[in-house]
């Protein structure tokens, strides 16, 4: 019999980061002489039961990538994909300036052929939602919020979760809710840094909308408001390390999610060092699913505070 598959998932945003100064090589994973010969994705899916998958942003998945993906993980684990950068980010994507367009502008068969490299975890039931992630500019115009239905409609049944960070979306609430309602997408719950052009969000409000609908999804950022803008290296803004008083909120919303019997998918993007993976982990032990499988002991040597939440039994 199939493991169930529960309510509330809770993973990292990615498992692969082999280099920098925030690398899990030799936190998060032992070296590879000490693995057996099991990769890292399959190690990361022995200890959660989702991911959210970021390199789709940066480059196209294959069919045959994502079949592997399949084989290296068990049954009832979910990858949540990322949408390419040319469905969200016009201005990382265009080939000048000149060509910008308000919105994103992706070419018809695009988005097809991004579905079609997903075929074979929608297959296996291991497709969760997507995600599309998009920067400050993207304001809420008409342009945007065409873009936004068609984009819903366009992804041909698959879950959407869509993350909006200018303010302009949350000044207009009621007509952002109606929206993305209309198109069975979800609003995702984020917390980084706030600035003034940031959107407003709160997990109380957010677990009061909640009830209204079907599904949820939570991104955890981190607070790195030093070097959110102004780092040596892409990775350094995501250097945080959440405190335990302020991961509760976000227990509080998986609880409620709990209770209210909705599906909510939960990432911590923390990632530099292991941070989000330690994180990730406090929030499951907190809302009684602790991870089981065991970390080895460098892990407990950059996080000793989760001395009793993970195990490092016979590990390195």
């Amino acid at each position: 019999m199939a493991e169930r598959v529960p309510l509330i998932q809770v993973g990292t945003s990615g498992w692969h980061y082999p280099q920098g100064r925030g690398a899990w090589t030799r936190i998060v994973y032992p070296p590879p002489r000490a693995r057996g010969g099991v990769d890292e994705l399959t190690w990361y899916a022995d200890r959660f039961r989702t991911v959210e998958v970021n390199a789709s942003f940066y480059r196209d998945l294959s069919p045959d990538l994502t079949a592997k993906w399949v084989v290296r993980t068990p049954p009832g684990f979910e990858f949540a994909v990322k949408l390419h950068q040319q469905f969200t980010h016009p201005r990382m994507h265009a080939p000048s300036t000149r060509d910008l367009a308000p919105v994103p502008d992706p070419s018809p068969t695009a988005l097809a052929a991004s579905m079609d490299a997903l075929a074979p975890l929608r297959g296996a039931g291991r497709l969760g939602p997507l995600l599309a992630q998009f920067p400050p500019s993207f304001q809420a115009t008409p342009e945007a919020l065409a873009y936004l239905s068609w984009l819903a409609e366009a992804v041909q049944g698959v879950p959407l979760a869509v993350e909006l960070r200018h303010r302009s979306w949350s000044d207009a609430r009621r007509e952002t809710l109606a929206l993305l309602d209309a198109a069975g997408a979800a609003w995702v719950l984020i917390d980084e840094p706030k600035f003034r052009s940031s959107v407003w969000q709160s997990p109380g409000v957010f677990v009061e909308e909640l009830r209204d609908r079907p599904w949820a999804y939570v991104r955890l950022h981190g607070r790195n408001a030093a070097q959110w803008w102004d780092h040596e290296a892409a990775e350094d803004r995501y250097n945080y390390l959440y405190r335990p008083e302020e991961l509760e909120p976000f227990v509080d919303v998986a609880a409620a999610a709990a209770a209210l019997g909705k599906k909510l998918y939960l990432y911590a993007n923390n990632h530099f060092a292991g941070n989000a993976v330690a994180n990730a982990a406090q929030i499951r032990a907190r809302i009684g699913d602790p991870v089981k499988a065991p970390f080895p002991r460098t892990f407990l040597d950059r996080f000793p505070h989760l001395e009793g939440i993970v195990r490092t039994e016979g590990l390195f």
